[in-house]
């Protein structure tokens, strides 16, 4: 599900699951770590590109079925997956060696995990970025603490709320990615990047395409006046204090997410945005969603997004309201020394 090849001096790594839009599995997850502890001692490999094989989408995420049947019962599948996913993501972020993460197409959830760490990350016109799992009982993990909370002003709650989607020229804009470039120059790209890995930042400059407007950009003002609350209710307050369609619109969103993922989803980017190191971001996230699979929503909303598909979730809790601060609380207690997440 995976293709590994050294290409001249550049370790290949392709996302190879066309028919779940590369969606990522344990046996991927394991594979991708393997790969990168051989290369990484290896003087003949000198960066890692990481890409996707043949279909659309770079990942459309982790293996949410699985996650699913798993929290269905209970839940050891579902953590294995994520402690492996986490230690993945925990490795791309401190890789000694270039990396670069090519996100042509969907980049979502698990596709979020693999490329933000990277420290080239490139965007084509073809890129759709988003965090959506607050809309199947799950929230902005692989990272997403770490990542959304240290966008400008409140864009990051934002997007964790909504699950709204950026194109290539609103992840230039917002730093999610370093470069944006034409996808019909990509294979030129990465055989120029075998051939000289030393050389990324120019070949990557040579081919760069011009930005489109940064939609989310006009919205920044209305973001950070109604998303400015880390209290889940007093946004919804605010944007139905606001006649605007926009703010209606976002409103109708919330109304239909898990209300128990939206509260966990502040707590996480309110927590991240000081969190000392991304170990500790990663075993905080751990530790949420060992808790997070065994609660009824994440059964309900992959039921209702992926199963039956009627996109008509019953959360349990069903109104923000009956999310107290004790469970939150609970959720985020940190786990004991035996159960919690090590990046080893």
């Amino acid at each position: 599900m995976i293709l590994t090849s050294v290409d001249h001096r550049v370790g290949r790594i392709r996302l190879n699951r066309p028919k779940a839009l590369h969606a990522l599995n344990l046996k991927m997850c394991e594979a991708m770590l393997a790969t990168l502890e051989a290369w990484r001692d290896d003087l003949s490999v000198h960066a890692i590109l990481i890409d996707h094989a043949e279909g659309r989408g770079f990942c459309a995420g982790g293996d949410i079925r699985m996650i699913g049947d798993s929290s269905a019962g209970d839940g050891a599948a579902a953590r294995a997956f994520f402690a492996t996913e986490y230690r993945l993501n925990h490795r791309l972020f401190t890789y000694a060696k270039p990396t670069i993460a090519v996100m042509d197409g969907v980049t979502m959830g698990g596709g979020v995990g693999i490329s933000q760490p990277c420290k080239v990350r490139v965007a084509t016109e073809n890129t759709r970025f988003a965090m959506p799992e607050t809309a199947i009982g799950l929230f902005p993990d692989v990272g997403g603490g770490w990542y959304l909370s240290r966008l400008p002003g409140r864009i990051g709650q934002y997007l964790a709320l909504t699950g709204a989607r950026l194109d290539g020229s609103e992840m230039l804009a917002l730093g999610l990615a370093t470069h944006l470039v034409p996808a019909a120059a990509l294979d030129t790209i990465k055989a120029a990047i075998a051939a000289d890995p030393m050389a990324i930042e120019a070949i990557l400059s040579d081919h760069a395409t011009t930005p489109g407007e940064a939609a989310i950009l006009t919205q920044r003002e209305a973001i950070d006046r109604l998303f400015a609350s880390d209290d889940f209710e007093e946004i919804l307050s605010a944007l139905e204090a606001d006649g605007s369609d926009w703010a209606q619109a976002q409103l109708a969103t919330l109304r239909q997410r898990s209300p128990l993922s939206c509260k966990v989803s502040l707590k996480l980017l309110l927590d991240g945005k000081t969190m000392p190191t991304f170990e500790d971001e990663m075993r905080q996230e751990y530790a949420v969603v060992t808790r997070i699979v065994q609660r009824p929503d994440i059964v309900e909303g992959v039921r209702a997004v992926i199963i039956d598909k009627d996109h008509a979730p019953k959360w349990d809790p069903a109104t923000p309201a009956a999310v107290t601060d004790h469970m939150i609380d609970r959720i985020f207690a940190p786990l004991g020394e035996d159960d919690e997440w090590q990046p080893h």
